[in-house]
C-alpha cells in the first residue's frame, strides 16, 4: 500500500496536482530536536533548476503539523505536509484515453476503475519523492552513528562528469531523455542489523529502493560483475587477528567486494549499492507535453540516500 516499515513506518500521501503531498513518520525517537531548517539541505539537493531538470519549480518548505513540541519529537506519529503550486494541469488533459509509454496511466486507469487522479501523473509521480526525502531527514538524524553519501555516476552510459552537460544538451535538443547511475555509501553501521532471508538488508533496501519512480536495477558491492569473479576474487578476507568472541573487539572483513554485507546482516564495512534509473519517458519527440526532467536521475541521490535511512532506522530499532 502506503506505507513501508515495521517499526519505523512511513506513509506517504497526496497526488502530484493535488493541495498538497506529505508524509507520517511513526517510531520517531522522542527528545530530537527537529525543525522545519533541518530539511533545507536535503530538499535543496532534490529541487529542480539545475541543467537537464524540470522548469517546474515549487517552494517544497515543509510544515510540520504533528509529532513536535516545544522543538523537540514526542514520539506520537510525526506528519510534514508541502504545497504544490506550480503546476499546469491542462497538460495532462488526454491521457486516460491516450496513456504516455512508460508511465501509470494505463494500469493505474484500470487498477482503479478510471477514478485516479490523472494530473501529472497523480499519487505515482515523482513529487512524492519529497515526502519521502523528508522522511529520510528523519531517520538519519536517528541514525546520528552513521554517515549516508549517494552520487551520480553515470548519465547516459558516460561515467566522465565533464561529457555529461553537452550530452544533457543534446538529448533536449533532440527532444529526447538520458538514464543514469546512484552509487550510495553508508558508513559507521553496527555489525549485525537485519534479519535472514525475507528482511535481509539487501532485500529491505531493494525494495524501498524500487519504490522510486524510474528504477530498472540495483546492485550491491561487486553486483553483477561478481558473476564474472572468482571465489578467490571475490571473497572477502578477515584480518589476520579477527575474533568473533562477545567480549573481543571484533573485525570487518579487510575488503569490500560483498558491499557491507554477509547474511543479511551488516558486517562492519561500508554498505554499498548502486542504483540504476531509466530515461525520463515524457519525450518531446513522443509528442507528450508537459515540463520533464531530461535526466531525472540528477535528482534523485538524496532520495536514495532517504530511502536507506528508512530502511537502517526500521532495522536498528
Amino acid at each position: 500500500m502506503n506505507t513501508f516499515g515495521n517499526r519505523f513506518r512511513v506513509s506517504i500521501f497526496g497526488e502530484s496536482h493535488g493541495p498538497r503531498i506529505g508524509v507520517t513518520v511513526d517510531g520517531v525517537l522522542p527528545g530530537m530536536p527537529l525543525g522545519e531548517e533541518d530539511f533545507a539541505e536535503d530538499l535543496g539537493r532534490r529541487k529542480a533548476g539545475a541543467l537537464g531538470t524540470t522548469p517546474r519549480t515549487e517552494d517544497d518548505f515543509p510544515q510540520i503539523v504533528s509529532g513536535v513540541y516545544n522543538g523537540r519529537t514526542t514520539g506520537a506519529p510525526l506528519t510534514i505536509l508541502f504545497r504544490n503550486e506550480n503546476t499546469r494541469s491542462e497538460d495532462y488533459e488526454g491521457f486516460r484515453e491516450h496513456p504516455r509509454p512508460g508511465h501509470a496511466d494505463f494500469t493505474a486507469n484500470l487498477k482503479f476503475d478510471g477514478f485516479n487522479d490523472p494530473r501529472g501523473g497523480g499519487h505515482f509521480s515523482g513529487r512524492l519523492t519529497l515526502a519521502i526525502v523528508a522522511a529520510g531527514v528523519v531517520a538519519k538524524k536517528m541514525l546520528y552513528f552513521a554517515k549516508f553519501h549517494a552520487q551520480l555516476i553515470e548519465v547516459g552510459g558516460l561515467k566522465d562528469a565533464a561529457a555529461w552537460p553537452d550530452a544533457l544538451k543534446a538529448a533536449q535538443e533532440e527532444g529526447d531523455s538520458l538514464g543514469g547511475i546512484v552509487e550510495c555509501t553508508v558508513e559507521g553501521l553496527p555489525i549485525g542489523l537485519g534479519e535472514p532471508f525475507w528482511n535481509s538488508v539487501e532485500s529491505q533496501v531493494s525494495h524501498a529502493v524500487f519504490s522510486i519512480p524510474g528504477v530498472r536495477g540495483i546492485e550491491f558491492g561487486d553486483g553483477f560483475q561478481a558473476s564474472r569473479m572468482k571465489g578467490s576474487e571475490h571473497n572477502d578476507p578477515f584480518p589476520e587477528h579477527h575474533c568473533c568472541g562477545r567480549h573481543k573487539h571484533p573485525q570487518p572483513p579487510v575488503t569490500n567486494h560483498a558491499g557491507g554485507v554477509n547474511g543479511g546482516l551488516t558486517n562492519g564495512n561500508p554498505l554499498v549499492f548502486r542504483v540504476a534509473f531509466k530515461p525520463t519517458a515524457s519525450i518531446a519527440k513522443a509528442g507528450i507535453p508537459g515540463r520533464h526532467d531530461v535526466c531525472f536521475a540528477l535528482r534523485t541521490p538524496v532520495i536514495v540516500e532517504a530511502m536507506a535511512a528508512i530502511v537502517l532506522a526500521d532495522l536498528a530499532l
